[in-house]
Formats: C-alpha cells, sequence, structure tokens
C-alpha cells in the first residue's frame, strides 16, 4: 500500500474508521460493531520530532528491548534519527500519535494479529516480546516490546492483557479508558540476526522503529517499543 493512498483514506473519513470496510475493534463490517470513536486521534499539533529529541531516549530503549533481546546486538543499533530522515512509508506508520494496531490495520487493509514471542512478569508489571502479523496472510509487520503498569488497570483490562490473544491497542480502545499515546522518539536499525528472522528480512537490512509511552487516565502506564516493516 503506498503512503499517498493510505493518506487519502485518513483524510477522507475520521481517523477513527479504522480499515476500509471494516470496524477493527470488532472485526466485522462497519455498522454491525461498536466504531472506533476513541482509538487515539493523531496529535496534529505535536511538533516535528529531531534526532537530537530522539537521541534521550535512547537508554531507556536498549533497557526494554535488552528484557527480550539477549544479546542485544539480536535485534541491531538503535540509531536516532528524526521525522525528516525516514522514509516516506516509515514516516507514515511511525511519525503520529496514535495506536499502532489501528495504524498497521490501516495501512495493509487487514485486522492484525499478536503473538507471543517472551515474557516477563513482576508483581504490579508485565512486559511481553510480541509479533503482529496480517490477518490476510499471515505476514509479520511489527516486531515490539512493552511493558505495562498493572496497578492501574481494571481487573479485565489487565486479565486480557496478561493473556496475549489480543494486540494492546485493541484492548485499550475497547476498554473506553482515558488514555493518549505520546511520541517519545524515532531509530534507525541496522537488523540484527533475531530482528531480521523475526521480520523476514535480510540481517543488516535497514528498518526503522520508535519508542512511544500510553497514558491511562492521565499516569504513564505502557512503555512501548515498535520496529514496522511496510
Amino acid at each position: 500500500t503506498g503512503s499517498a493512498a493510505f493518506l487519502r483514506r485518513v483524510r477522507a473519513t475520521p481517523w477513527s474508521a479504522g480499515i476500509r470496510g471494516w470496524n477493527a475493534t470488532e472485526g466485522v463490517p462497519y455498522g454491525h460493531g461498536p466504531a472506533l470513536g476513541a482509538a487515539a486521534p493523531v496529535a496534529l499539533n505535536r511538533g516535528m520530532l529531531t534526532p537530537h529529541d530522539s537521541a534521550p531516549h535512547a537508554g531507556a530503549a536498549r533497557e526494554l528491548a535488552g528484557l527480550f533481546f539477549d544479546p542485544l546486538g539480536g535485534l541491531g543499533e538503535l540509531s536516532p534519527v528524526g521525522e525528516r530522515d525516514l522514509p516516506v512509508d516509515f514516516l507514515t506508520l511511525l511519525a503520529h500519535s496514535g495506536h499502532m494496531t489501528v495504524t498497521l490495520e490501516a495501512w495493509h487493509e487487514s485486522l492484525v494479529d499478536v503473538r507471543v514471542v517472551g515474557e516477563a512478569r513482576e508483581p504490579h508489571r508485565y512486559a511481553r516480546h510480541s509479533l503482529l502479523s496480517r490477518r490476510s496472510d499471515g505476514r509479520v509487520v511489527q516486531s515490539g516490546v512493552m511493558r505495562i503498569d498493572l496497578g492501574g488497570l481494571p481487573g479485565g483490562v489487565r486479565q486480557a492483557v496478561e493473556l496475549g490473544e489480543c494486540p494492546l491497542g485493541r484492548i485499550l480502545i475497547r476498554s473506553n479508558l482515558l488514555r493518549e499515546v505520546e511520541l517519545l522518539a524515532l531509530w534507525r536499525l541496522a537488523a540484527g540476526p533475531a530482528l531480521a528472522a523475526e521480520l523476514e528480512i535480510a540481517p543488516g537490512g535497514v528498518i526503522y522503529g520508535r519508542t512511544a509511552r500510553i497514558l491511562v487516565e492521565g499516569r504513564p502506564a505502557v512503555e512501548l517499543l515498535e520496529i514496522v516493516r511496510p
């Protein structure tokens, strides 16, 4: 899918419309389920991110990735970049303040499914490394690491997150919790062997990602490292 066509779809309908012909919250044709009205709209007044903005977040990004990529070289080195450094497809997919689940489903015109690769549990925090793949053909379109503070979540939301059967963005959208996605940093990677195998690209191939966080009811609740494949 070209970025121009994607942008035309987004501009032609509210951001909450999700993928063309589908309600991404329920996976049914429009009009047969709840609308995606609360799906974290793009922050149009956000300042343009620069490499200088991204660089201070490198340590936190490596620490998060290191929970599951050991050695970290399996992921690849994170180099800070800005929005002007991103190829247009990656700019569209990464430089926004929306849920990645919604963005990927709109871009690929397919629902996405989650596969949990690894988990780490603490008394009040849960982390996982997971892959998102297109339901249409099974192709992996994102490798991600997330860590969530479970303490402030309702019991049903916490249970759904830990169950690992549904993408995080879809769970939070369905929960109707007040939430805000904050874009923190953008990254260029020469894919390490583990990441390359997950995304089915050549080792050393250039790929891009982002770190973000989600505030739930005004409180930082989720740390995210999201690396995508157009």
